[in-house]
């Protein structure tokens, strides 16, 4: 493709795309390439000037290079492409406030007055309804208020002002309606599946193939702590399956042939053949948006009150709207009261704060399920961690193999990793690289295997049971033992590395020395977030007391315990809950599920199991832990600017009030400053609570000052 350089510095570059015209569908064509090149940090891609901001990490050779192969028809491209972008959201919201404040300009210039009435007497009617209807229902409502404002306005023949008050009216609710929206389709896509391939089924065995080439009637495994990709039907096999993120019970259901799942959920126990029912497409973003809409969890405590405290204020604006006409006799100074309400700004500023801080935390890659969770965040003066995939790196590696039984370091490591790559995890994935990166393929030799949650997998291969796990699960539970004579080479294992055991036939085979270096910014992280107001920092890790402690003592937490198992952990997340502490917990893994569950705002990170994500309240990506920070600082924000929205609008519209009653302020001039403070405060509430989005570098514990 051909473009043109606009401008650039260090690592940023802007170009335009010497094309007539960009569609949205081309920008988000071109934006899904660009966010799928390694050398890309982040791209963001602006439809109408045809010009595309580029974050990147590589040579700017490179970078310009895989520009300018780019092509709209590349093989493979349109795979890339989200089914859903939000950019027709926006630019469908766009147009309709900029046609709205264009048709009142319009009307105001080239209306002739009797027009103008008509108009304004035309657009009155669904406020007047409203109003009457909440009347005859004895419901003291804001519509009340706006009717009867709008409404004794055209009695006074003041048709200016009650079209004045219909205008910013209609531009709140489609602000309101245009963030709401937005914030949802950002969650929900961000909440969607990240499952791009899935084991099918066939005569031969089973084969890893690209969601994108399933179709219905073909046939999947799901094993235990899996993400069901596809609607379907269970052909074998029975599981226990999580489906609170589609029907909010939090109590795992069985599932049997015949049964059927849906995508989205998640298999907590056993695994299943699945018939798959309907292709991948939409319906999964569909039903995730549906049950955002239906949820209350979207719903947090500030919004709850802000709107009963709005509901609540009706009536006293209505009495003393009655008063000021007795007490002076001027049905203008009692209307001026009555122009003035609480309830607007309280109900649409509130709930456009906690949207926006929803937002913003998407863009620190960070995705809050609702807005209690943020308010919970904020209130939190407890963080547990676990320590693999979190406070260590979530791609561990394979430092070295040692085989024990006169066996080959290569097979051992080719046959652990054709068992790891069934159960996904942090450790499991990083046997599978380094068999991959060594070019040892294998075929699906073994039998059915067996996941054990925070203990190992077993299997059988050629006849002989194969066994993967801890020392705990290889040695104790499964009574294996070291092969004779090699108990000094046993002894001798590298002590800075974690330790993941393989045994054949009762026989330890080999041990997979796993390096899994501290992130560079995790003391960092934990020392700002102590000075951000959480007192209390936890390790929970089933790593042995060696290990642990080492940890430890370079992250600086407060406490730490190990070799502690899945039931463990959420014991201890209860009794910090029961001492009256507000728990946050951070895991990645099956065995961070029931901690996750039982804390106030269960954190997970992005790469980490299904189960884990699909349980927890908070999803965080896992390239730099100051995202946490910034989740941290965005809650403590938000209740900062809730708190100074009450007040403000409590005190702006009481001065309005006491002006209006005595005559320094008319009907008109009080619904103007009304309705433009509501409009300020709301679009107020509409901007980044931080000053920057972008993370700090790892190690430097600076973030951003919140507001």
């Amino acid at each position: 493709m051909k473009f043109q350089i606009m401008h650039e510095s260090s690592g940023r570059i802007r170009v335009r795309m010497l094309q007539k015209r960009m569609t949205i569908e081309q920008a988000d064509l071109l934006a899904a390439y660009l966010q799928s090149l390694s050398c890309v940090r982040r791209a963001d891609v602006h439809e109408r000037t045809r010009c595309a901001v580029i974050y990147y990490r590589s040579t700017r050779a490179e970078l310009l290079r895989q520009l300018g192969r780019f092509s709209y028809a590349m093989h493979g491209i349109a795979e890339l492409a989200p089914t859903h972008s939000g950019r027709a959201l926006n630019r469908r919201y766009q147009e309709k406030l900029v046609g709205m404040t264009a048709f009142k300009a319009f009307r105001s210039l080239f209306f002739p007055a009797p027009l103008r009435v008509a108009y304004t007497l035309w657009s009155a009617i669904p406020y007047l309804l409203r109003g009457l209807r909440c009347l005859l229902r004895g419901q003291l409502r804001v519509e009340l208020l706006d009717g009867l404002s709008i409404g004794l306005s055209m009695a006074r023949r003041d048709f200016g002002t009650a079209g004045s008050v219909m205008f910013l009216l209609g531009v709140g609710e489609l602000l309101e309606e245009w963030t709401h929206k937005k914030s949802v389709d950002d969650l929900a896509r961000c909440m969607s599946l990240g499952v791009d391939r899935v084991w099918l089924q066939t005569p031969s065995g089973e084969v890893l193939t690209p969601l994108a080439q399933i179709a219905a009637g073909d046939r999947i495994a799901v094993r235990m702590g899996g993400l069901i990709p596809l609607d379907g039907v269970i052909e074998a096999g029975e599981v226990m399956v999580n489906q609170a993120s589609m029907t909010g019970e939090s109590i795992p259901v069985p599932k049997r042939p015949g049964a059927t799942v849906y995508a989205g959920t998640v298999v907590e126990e056993g695994e299943c053949s699945l018939r798959v029912g309907q292709q991948s497409g939409s319906s999964r973003y569909d039903k995730i948006v549906a049950m955002i809409e239906q949820s209350e969890k979207l719903k947090s405590s500030a919004e709850s009150r802000a709107s009963d405290l709005a509901d609540r204020l009706v009536p006293y604006t209505l009495a003393g709207s009655g008063l000021a006409y007795l007490l002076t006799r001027n049905l203008t100074q009692a209307l001026s009261v009555l122009m003035v309400d609480f309830s607007c700004a309280l109900k649409l500023a509130m709930p456009l704060a906690v949207l926006s801080a929803m937002r913003e935390a998407g863009g620190c890659y960070a995705t809050v399920k609702g807005g209690k969770y943020l308010e919970a965040i904020a209130r939190a003066d407890t963080i547990v961690f676990d320590k693999t995939g979190t406070l260590t790196h979530a791609c561990p590696v394979v430092a070295d193999v040692i085989p024990f039984g006169g066996h080959d370091k290569d097979e051992m490591l080719r046959l652990a990793a054709c068992l790891e790559e069934h159960f996904p995890h942090s450790m499991a994935n990083a046997v599978v690289q380094a068999a991959r990166e060594r070019g040892l393929s294998h075929e699906e030799l073994h039998s059915k295997v067996e996941y054990l949650v925070a203990h190992g997998i077993s299997s059988t291969v050629g006849g002989q049971r194969v066994i993967v796990g801890s020392a705990h699960f290889v040695f104790e539970d499964e009574a294996c033992v070291i092969p004779a004579g090699e108990q000094a080479r046993f002894d001798a294992l590298p002590a800075q590395y974690s330790h993941l055991y393989l045994a054949l036939g009762g026989q330890l085979a080999a041990v997979i020395c796993i390096a899994d270096p501290l992130r560079a910014e995790a003391d960092a992280v934990v020392n700002t977030l102590r000075r951000l107001g959480i007192g209390k920092l936890v390790m929970l890790t089933g790593d042995s007391e060696r290990t642990a402690a080492a940890i430890a003592a370079q992250v600086g937490v407060d406490e730490y315990h190990s070799e502690v198992l899945p039931e463990d952990k959420a014991r201890f997340v209860e009794a910090e809950r029961a001492a009256g502490r507000t728990v946050m917990m951070l895991g990645d893994g099956i065995n961070d599920a029931p901690a996750l569950s039982a804390a106030d705002v269960g954190i997970a990170i992005s790469d980490g199991a299904a189960i884990a994500r699909e349980i927890a309240d908070v999803t965080i990506a896992a390239d730099n832990l100051f995202e946490l920070v910034s989740l941290r600082m965005i809650a403590v924000s938000l209740m900062r600017r809730i708190d100074a929205n009450y007040r403000f609008v409590i005190g702006f519209n009481s001065s309005l009030i006491v002006l209006g009653i005595a005559g320094l302020l008319t009907p008109s001039a009080c619904a103007l400053l009304h309705n433009l403070s509501t409009l300020g405060v709301s679009l107020h509430s509409m901007t980044d609570l931080l000053r920057h989005n972008a993370l700090p570098p790892a190690g430097l514990p600076s973030p951003d000052t919140p507001e």
